[in-house]
Order: C-alpha cells, then structure tokens, then sequence
C-alpha cells in the first residue's frame, strides 16, 4: 500500500511546487515514438510531437531522432537532433535546430512496486534568422508502478534550466517545470498507448508567469 501511494504523492508534492501563474493556457499534445532494437545494444529511436492550443492553434511539429547505445541494465547514452518548426494558428513562425546528448537511468531505485528512473539531457539549440546558441539543461525524474495487470502509473517532473544567453533564450537557470501524471496500456508485446495531464509551468522575468494544462496522448512502437 505503501509503494502504491508514492507515485500519488510525488504528483501531489510536484504540481504544489509550481507558483500560481497568471497567464494560462489549454494544450494538446499527441505523440508517436518509434524504437528499434539493433546489435550491439545499439538502438534508434524517432519521436513526432504536434502540439495545438487554445491561445495560438496548431503551434509545433517536433522530431526528434536519436541513437543510443545501451551500456548496462540501467545506462543508456544518446545522441540526438530535434527539428522544430513553430506556428501561430498554422501560420509559420521560425524554425529551431537543436543537438541533444542524454543519459537515460532506467529503473535506478525500486521502492515495492514503483520504479524509479531518470534522464540528463543536455540541448545546443539555435534559430534561422537569430543570432546565438542557446545552451539548456533538462533532468527529469520518473516514478512508475502497475495499477491493473501491465497497465502502469507514472508521475514525472522536468526541469528546463538555461545555461546561457542568446537572441531567443533569455531567461537566467530555471526557465520551465514540466510535472506530468500519465497511464500506460500496452496494446501488443511491441505497441502501447498512453494518455494524461501535464502542467507546464514557465518562469517569466520580470512579468507575470505562465502556466500550459496539456492533455497528452501517445502512441509507441519498439521492434
């Protein structure tokens, strides 16, 4: 009973620590991931996210595309490039460019039945048309448990840390906190789906904060 109130209770203690905000928005998130195993415990990866809004419309088509080498049970290293056109109501705005380096801890920690995971990503991103690279630092801590046969619970919370300044990054350390609270149902050995809520929360010099209500939903594919 323990282990199930964790992943409750860390939702709880995360979606707390973000300040109220004055400026909100609905969101809607959908995400396709794909994954393939290949020798040498070597893997790809391709994740797609189309991101609408209440406030702006279909504003973001992200891809990310990655290459990770798996270097034990927990440990794995990634390489990665996002492409990152951005809109306003479908109208394009710019295009982002980013290089990505990660290390995944897969189920570092059990605690009963929840199991606890993490993820270090560092971003070099860039903008056509704007001056700089912008720097950022993302860690992410994960806590996941069953809740009805291979249907899991999972709560998480990311951090969006700036390390630097540019023409389009601004913001002095923490810029943005991501708690999200989802469930995961496999549909077949290699598919699943999964669906919930995420908060994003934006820190704003200077003026008042943001806060995005997303719903999410997901597909995933690993071969």
């Amino acid at each position: 009973m323990r282990s199930m109130l964790l992943p409750l209770a860390l939702a709880a203690t995360i979606a707390a620590a973000a300040p109220a905000a004055a400026s909100e928005d609905t969101q809607y998130w959908q995400t396709l991931n794909v994954g393939v195993a290949l020798p040498g415990n070597f893997k790809v990866s391709n994740e797609t996210v189309l991101r609408s809004s209440d406030a702006k419309g279909f504003y973001e088509v992200e891809n990310n595309f990655m290459v990770g080498k798996k270097v034990n049970k927990v440990v794995t290293l990634w390489l990665g490039y996002t492409f990152d056109p951005q809109y306003n109501h479908g109208t394009f705005r710019f295009r982002e460019h980013r290089f990505r380096q990660q290390v995944n801890f897969d189920n570092f920690a059990v605690l009963g039945k929840v199991k606890l995971s993490g993820r270090l990503r560092l971003e070099e991103r860039w903008r056509e048309g704007q001056t700089g690279t912008g720097w950022r630092l993302r860690p992410q801590v994960k806590a996941t448990m069953p809740i009805a046969g291979k249907v899991t619970l999972s709560v998480s919370n990311e951090l969006f840390i700036d390390l630097n300044n540019s023409s389009f990054q601004t913001v002095d350390g923490l810029e943005r906190m991501r708690n999200a609270i989802f469930v995961t149902v496999p549909l077949s050995k290699k598919i699943g789906i999964d669906f919930g809520y995420l908060n994003q929360h934006g820190f704003v010099p200077n003026g008042p904060d943001t806060s995005d209500h997303v719903l999410t939903a997901g597909l995933s594919a690993s071969f």
